[in-house]
Order: structure tokens, then C-alpha cells, then sequence
């Protein structure tokens, strides 16, 4: 009898603590203003629980401290990886590399959408087209792979090479906006515009949040519906109900991005494998908990753990005894995941971080996800106070840009929100920053003072850090009126600028030294290997954890 009424008691709780949140969620707590109520302001206050699924193709890292930084003797004397405390947010991080597939089918979109038979979107395709000439050796017979390692589909789920930085940050911004389409298509907010043929399938998340009257050729019959309010008018059938869609609403995901370097390692390293409460016992040498290279089990015994050159014209192993079972990147999945579930995070290919190169990195300056090469910028706003699009007017030519290897590229794509860098006025009276560009932020020249006299941001005139070649510059051939790059002759001392990107990971060419997450190498942003892909990241917002994992505290205590 004792036992049913404690169930009763706590039935009866529950119910009153389910009906108090149900009378209370949609009104202000403090005021009792309804939210969401086009009687009352239509004031916003969003679904707390929308947008917090763990993306597709991804795995939540659940945030902490950790020692970045090696474990093994610097054998290159570098000192570039010297071990430091820092404390990394949680974020949602990629399971596998971007595959040939994944990245054939943004480049399949951006043909669709900027089609290179027209003249001014020419460059477009080509500017995230891959590499495949990456594979040629002046020594090798390799042309195979260059002409079939992308589209071929047997290297279909095999990481995407031959991808620079640019690009790949690129992809990470096509991915953003073609993930929330496909939401937007799926939760009925807007028609299915690929079935269309008469509508540019241009979607950018940004532009829809400011000004969505900008997209879809201006046809606003595509949106069929926004969130749902109290109190408002019905319209007609087809008419739009609700209003629209906003950032504080949670519809839509965060952007994706790559991963910076602090938390690519601390990924890498997973070390909730080796916690005990609440310290680490001993570093990891790997991506997986053991200090050999070789699996120890005993049905896969000397099997190697992952994708790498085992030594001197060895990339494989003997045949008929092939230890790690590929020459060349692998297909994805191919090995062990580490204790976050992450595939491949030592080993098969190296992977771009969004990290500007330093040879230090200064975790007295900043010991709370670090990371360098902030550039700060706000959106343009014309006379009229609205968000500036870029080549908005159909008739307007795309602005181009040629990388100092000769590949044109668009400075912004036509369609997206124009940004600009924030002025000294934007960062008056600030203590947390005071200009744009902060990349070299620390270096120790002029440039990274305080004491600067330019009205910009930028110090183009005055001596930087590091003295690293300078981009090309455009000049008039006098002999046939061409306009042509002149490379920078002067000596030079360091391929360390503002341009040079870190890189992470051994690959399936790299020596099993490099398979140590900590270890860190750079390479101009405009560059692209047959060894480095990349994957990509996006922000997890709410609490740190999930609530499985807090109930498990809350039951231990």
C-alpha cells in the first residue's frame, strides 16, 4: 500500500510539473506576454530541442580539457609541438573523410547552379573542379589515378584528394546551405525547387535569414508556409501562413566549417578512453589506445591499424600479406574507428584544419578554444538599410580573383550576402578585439601593436613577421599587350604568411611518425595534394552534454 502511494505521489508530480510547463512554455515566465502570438507583438521564443539532432554523417565530441601537443622525441626539431592545456567546446565532427562521391555531388550542383556555359559563371565550375594532376609523377607510371580516382565509381567512397583549402572551406559553405534546403523542402516550409525547371536551385542560408524575397529569381510563391502563430489571420489556400522563418526559431542547422586545429586533435585523440574520473592516465601516441602501430588481437594480429608508408619503397605491405591493405587512400571505414567513433584520424590521408600556421601556439594568450586566423567582418548595408547581395542586377559581371598558381576563382559566388571587415568604430572601447584581421595577432612586428597609424585595419606598406614570397602581380607584357603574373623575385626566407594553412594527420604516403595527432605541418592555401582531404565540423549549441550523460552523473552522486 506504502509502495502505491509513493507511485501515485510521484505520477501526480509529474502531471503537475507536464501541466505547468505546457501553460507556461508559450508565454513569458517574468512578464506573461504570449510568445509567438500575433495578437500580443508576435514575439519570438523558439523550440529549445529544434536544430539539436546530431547531423548526418556525424558524431558528437563531447567537449573538455586535454594536453595538446606530442608525446614522441621531436625528431625534426621544430618545437612546434610543444605540449600545452587547453579546454575545447563540444561540437559535431564528421565520421569519415569527405569522400569522391560526397564532393562529386558539390560539384555536380555547382554546374547545375552556375552553369559554365554562361559566360560570367565560367570560372565557377572550374574553381572547385579537384586536382587530379596531383597523382602525375615525373617518375611514375600514375596517370590512371588522375583519371580515374574522382569520378571512377570504384573510388567512390575513398577521401577526396587534390582538394586545396580554399575549396574545401568552400564545400563546408555549399554544405551548409544545401543541408538547410533540404529541411526547409522536408518540413513543408518551402516547394521542392529542384522540381523546377523553370527556378535557379540558388539557396544561401544568410540571404534567406536577411532578405529571402532575394532568392529563387524573387518568385515568393516557393514559400508555402512559416512558423505557425497564435491568434493570426487565415488567409487564402495558397497563400503564405505564419510568419517567416528566423535564426531564433532553431529550424536550421549551424554552419558547417572545418575543424580548427585544437579541436582536430583533441577529436583525434579521444581520450575518454583512457580517463579515469576525472584524470588521464598517461598520453596517447596514436589516434587508438596502444603504442604500436600493429593490430594485437589475436584473429587480426600484425595487421596495421591504419593506412601508411611502413618504410623505403613499402607502402602495403608484401602481396599475399598485405598488413594494411591499400597503396593509396583507402576506402573510407576501412579501419578501426577511435574511442569518439571517428574513422581514419591517423592514417589513409592528412586533413586541412582551419588554422593560419604558427610555429607557436600560445595558449597564455588564449586557453579557450583557440584558434588563429579570425577575420571579423558585418554584413554591407546599402542607403536604403538593406543587406547588399552580391551581383543582385542579373546583367552584372562576377568579380574574379587569380590565386598566385593561376587558377581563377570568384572573390564572392553571385547570389550571397556581401561582407565587409569591421571598422575601429565597430571595435571602440572593445577588450576583446580591436581590428578585422586578426591572424597576426602576436606575431611581434608592427602590424600586431597597438601602436599603428593607418586608418585601416591593414598595414600593407609596413614590414610584417615573417618574410614569405609575395602573391603575383598583374603587369602588361610590352612585347604582346597581355596582361600577365609576375612572380616575386626577391629572397625570401619563410613560407610561413597569412596564407599558409595547417594540415593534420599522417597519410597513406607519410612515415608512421606522423600518424601522432599532435604532430603539425603547413602548406600555402592554395595548394592541393594527392595526401590531404579534409572533413568537416559544426558547432553543437545547448549544453555541453547529452542528458543521457547528465542523468549518469546525477544518479553517481
Amino acid at each position: 500500500m506504502r509502495n502505491v502511494l509513493k507511485i501515485s505521489l510521484v505520477v501526480l508530480s509529474a502531471l503537475s510539473l507536464a501541466s505547468c510547463s505546457r501553460s507556461t512554455s508559450g508565454k513569458s515566465t517574468l512578464t506573461g506576454l504570449p510568445f509567438n502570438n500575433a495578437k500580443y507583438g508576435n514575439y519570438i521564443r523558439g523550440n529549445e530541442t529544434a536544430g539539436q539532432e546530431i547531423p548526418l554523417g556525424m558524431v558528437a565530441i563531447e567537449g573538455g580539457s586535454f594536453t595538446m601537443g606530442q608525446v614522441q622525441d621531436d625528431v625534426m626539431f621544430d618545437w612546434n609541438t610543444t605540449p600545452k592545456k587547453m579546454h575545447i567546446r563540444s561540437f559535431y565532427m564528421d565520421e569519415t573523410e569527405v569522400t569522391n562521391s560526397e564532393y562529386f555531388l558539390y560539384v555536380q550542383n555547382t554546374k547545375d547552379v552556375f552553369p559554365p556555359s554562361e559566360e560570367k559563371y565560367k570560372h565557377i565550375y572550374n574553381s572547385v573542379l579537384p586536382d587530379t594532376l596531383v597523382w602525375r609523377k615525373s617518375l611514375g607510371n600514375t596517370d590512371i589515378l588522375s583519371e580515374n580516382y574522382l569520378r571512377h565509381p570504384a573510388y567512390s567512397d575513398y577521401p577526396v584528394v587534390g582538394v586545396s583549402w580554399l575549396q574545401a572551406n568552400q564545400y563546408c559553405k555549399w554544405r551548409t546551405n544545401a543541408v538547410n534546403l533540404k529541411k526547409l523542402i522536408d518540413k513543408g516550409y518551402i516547394k521542392n525547387i529542384f522540381e523546377n525547371d523553370s527556378i535557379r536551385n540558388f539557396f544561401d542560408t544568410d540571404v534567406f535569414l536577411a532578405d529571402s524575397d532575394n532568392l529563387f529569381d524573387g518568385d515568393t510563391t516557393v514559400y508555402k508556409r512559416g512558423i505557425r502563430t497564435g491568434g493570426s489571420a487565415k488567409g487564402g489556400r495558397d497563400s503564405f501562413q505564419g510568419r517567416k522563418i528566423t535564426q531564433a526559431d532553431g529550424v536550421l542547422s549551424q554552419k558547417y566549417r572545418l575543424p580548427t586545429e585544437a579541436e582536430w586533435e583533441f577529436a583525434a585523440k579521444a581520450n575518454i578512453e583512457n580517463r579515469e574520473y576525472n584524470n588521464i592516465r598517461g598520453r596517447k601516441k596514436y589516434a587508438w589506445d596502444s603504442k604500436y602501430s600493429r593490430e594485437t588481437s589475436k584473429r587480426y594480429k600484425g595487421d596495421q591499424m591504419a593506412n601508411f608508408k611502413q618504410g623505403k619503397g613499402n607502402y602495403s605491405g608484401l602481396s599475399g600479406w598485405s598488413s594494411d591493405g591499400s597503396d593509396i587512400p583507402i576506402k573510407v571505414k576501412s579501419y578501426p574507428p577511435n574511442a569518439f567513433g571517428l574513422y581514419d584520424m591517423s592514417g589513409n590521408v592528412a586533413e586541412w584544419v582551419s588554422d593560419v600556421y604558427r610555429p607557436i601556439i600560445d595558449n597564455e594568450a588564449n586557453d579557450f578554444n583557440y584558434f588563429r586566423g579570425n577575420i571579423f567582418t558585418k554584413k554591407m548595408i546599402d542607403k536604403d538599410g538593406k543587406v547588399v547581395i552580391v551581383n543582385s542586377n542579373s546583367s552584372a559581371e562576377v568579380e574574379y580573383d587569380t590565386l598566385p598558381n593561376g587558377i581563377i576563382t570568384p572573390k564572392e559566388l553571385p547570389g550571397s550576402i556581401k561582407y565587409i571587415p569591421i571598422t575601429k568604430d565597430d571595435a571602440t572601447l572593445r577588450r576583446n578585439f580591436s581590428v578585422s584581421d586578426n591572424t597576426d595577432i602576436g606575431d611581434g612586428d608592427l602590424n600586431s601593436s597597438r601602436f599603428y597609424e593607418d586608418e585601416q585595419d591593414q598595414f600593407g606598406s609596413k614590414p610584417s613577421m615573417y618574410n614569405s614570397p609575395r602573391n603575383p602581380t598583374k603587369e602588361i607584357d610590352p612585347e604582346t599587350g597581355r596582361e600577365i603574373l609576375v612572380n616575386d623575385d626577391q629572397k625570401r626566407t619563410t613560407l610561413i604568411s597569412n596564407r599558409t594553412r595547417v594540415y593534420k594527420g599522417g597519410a597513406w604516403s607519410d612515415r608512421e611518425y606522423w600518424l601522432d595527432p599532435a604532430q603539425r605541418r603547413y602548406l600555402p592555401e592554395y595548394m592541393a595534394t594527392n595526401f590531404i582531404g579534409f572533413r568537416c565540423v559544426t558547432d553543437k549549441v545547448g549544453p555541453m552534454s547529452s542528458s543521457k550523460n547528465k542523468k549518469a552523473r546525477n544518479s553517481a552522486r
